[in-house]
């Protein structure tokens, strides 16, 4: 910052000296202070002491009304204006934050002279009272713009939250489903990055006796996602009821994503039907992770039939493979929300840990094997906030 000591004629144009004979009031100022600032100064900061009276010459000052500088709680400095009228007046400590945004000059009324020399003038007090409440004015807007905004995002919450309960009331959620069964085991989780998510998974029987799983993943996250898993989930659930194959249930549910889907979202999806009778598992995919499937403590990649994500290629194929799943043998399905999770040095989470994690407790209970997964998970971490939504299905035969 640098002084200048130069007369500056001309100052009848500032609003506070309107009214005032111009030659009495450039002899009154030509000994006050002009500081020059640069992009960055703060002028005054909140908690400092203050007692004088900054009226901008030049340049570009802005007003926070947070420490933060926060851009939607700002005021621009007119040309003209004064600040630090407030502190100045109540002898109280600056409540806000005076930046420059770039080259500024500002005169400096020091509060003795300010009060003995200029306010007797004439029309100075009554121009200090108007400047002061329209500045009172602007500054109740925004407190009110500001309060209006936080009542809509507590109420944008509160709608946020029911949305989440209503989505978690759309998968099932018991641990585990179907305890009325000894022939099978099914369990499943789901924990979404944001207050709703597009991961989804399902399980429940059709009426010949198969029982049908899915697991599948929204592209993108928070509400578009939530909605497109929710028509997701409805449509797959009817398309069962009556689908043979899970091939043809894909092509089915392809088609019907694809209309009115101009927002170009997607789904990938393994679904497949298990005879629980035989353990004869017909299955199907649609652009999503490869299962593993454990066998004996051994743990290898389910073979996929290819596919094309679900809601973008209207006329995508898709074909299905089988297998045997014999007494003991465990199916666990994911979302890439739990390989893709980072650590802090943004390492990925991958698929070692749960493989080494299934050779070594395959035959606990599901619950049990959830709880270990989602446990290493939230170490490794370190208990941050998640990028991905994260779902797990497991399948085990009795």
């Amino acid at each position: 910052m640098a002084r200048s000591s130069a007369p500056r004629p001309g100052y009848g144009w500032i609003p506070l000296f309107r009214d005032v004979e111009e030659g009495l009031l450039t002899r009154l100022l030509e000994r006050c202070e002009v500081r020059h600032l640069s992009a960055g100064n703060d002028l005054l900061r909140p908690g400092e002491t203050n007692d004088t009276i900054y009226v901008l010459l030049s340049g570009e000052l802005t007003v926070y009304l947070s420490a933060e500088a926060r851009a939607e709680q700002s005021i621009p400095v007119a040309v003209g204006d004064c600040i630090g009228e407030f502190s100045a007046i109540d002898q109280q400590p600056v409540s806000a934050l005076v930046r420059c945004e770039g080259q500024a000059e500002v005169l400096c009324l020091q509060g003795p002279f300010f009060w003995r020399r200029l306010v007797p003038l004439p029309g100075v007090a009554r121009n200090l009272m108007r400047g002061l409440t329209q500045r009172a004015r602007t500054t109740n807007q925004l407190t009110l713009e500001a309060l209006r905004e936080r009542l809509e995002l507590e109420h944008l919450r509160q709608e946020m939250d029911l949305a989440r309960q209503i989505q978690s009331g759309m998968l099932p959620l018991g641990q585990p489903l179907f305890p009325e069964r000894d022939d099978l085991e099914v369990c499943g989780l789901v924990e979404p990055a944001a207050s709703v998510g597009g991961d989804l998974f399902d399980a429940f029987f059709v009426a010949d006796g198969r029982l049908f799983v899915c697991i599948g993943d929204v592209s993108g996250h928070g509400v578009s996602a939530a909605l497109l898993m929710a028509r997701t989930i409805g449509l797959l659930r009817s398309l069962a009821m009556a689908a043979g194959d899970p091939a043809d249930l894909l092509q089915n549910l392809n088609a019907s994503l694809c209309e009115g889907n101009e927002a170009c979202l997607f789904v990938t999806l393994f679904c497949g039907f298990l005879d629980p009778a035989t353990g004869r598992f017909v299955y199907a995919n649609a652009g999503h992770c490869p299962p593993l499937l454990v066998r004996g403590g051994q743990v290898a990649p389910l073979d996929l039939p290819r596919g094309p994500l679900a809601g973008v290629f209207r006329q995508a194929t898709y074909c299905s493979s089988e297998t045997h799943l014999g007494t003991g043998d465990l199916l666990f399905t994911y979302t890439d929300g739990i390989t893709e999770a980072e650590d802090a040095a943004g390492r990925p989470f991958g698929l070692e840990g749960c493989e080494q994690l299934l050779r070594t407790h395959h035959d606990r209970p599901l619950p049990g094997i959830l709880d270990l997964i989602r446990g290493d998970l939230h170490r490794f971490n370190g208990g941050a906030d998640l990028e991905d939504d994260c779902t797990l299905l497991l399948l085990r035969c009795c």
